[in-house]
């Protein structure tokens, strides 16, 4: 962290969290028409919340701040898993990578949060 913050785009979790948005995208596109108000928003909201609050955390001037925003942003993973299971269920698309990818994220995000902690 310089001056306070710290360079989004050089963190792992941000990256990843931005593959993710791109894998969400490309499976909201396999929803059908109807779910285009429904699920596919969503699900695309979501993903984009995962890095977008990642990134405005960083440009913060606390740790206590940078922390709330990335509980806002695993928040948003644990909505994003359980919309895809429905999608799933509802679907059957395949989902289990991308599934993958987001706990990996989220153990990642919690990782990063209690190293940041430790530099209090």
């Amino acid at each position: 962290m310089r001056n306070g913050h710290h360079n989004f785009r050089e963190l792992n979790i941000w990256k990843n969290g931005m593959k993710i948005v791109k894998a969400t995208y490309a499976v909201s596109k396999e929803l059908p028409n109807e779910e285009k108000f429904g699920l596919t928003s969503q699900i695309q909201r979501c993903s984009v919340s995962i890095p977008s609050n990642i990134e405005e955390g960083s440009g913060r001037g606390t740790i206590k701040d940078f922390t709330n925003f990335l509980n806002i942003s695993l928040s948003s993973s644990y909505e994003l898993e359980t919309q895809l299971i429905l999608v799933n269920d509802l679907y059957n698309l395949e989902i289990e990578k991308l599934i993958k990818d987001i706990n990996e994220l989220q153990r990642m995000i919690i990782g990063f949060k209690k190293s940041f902690l430790l530099k209090k």
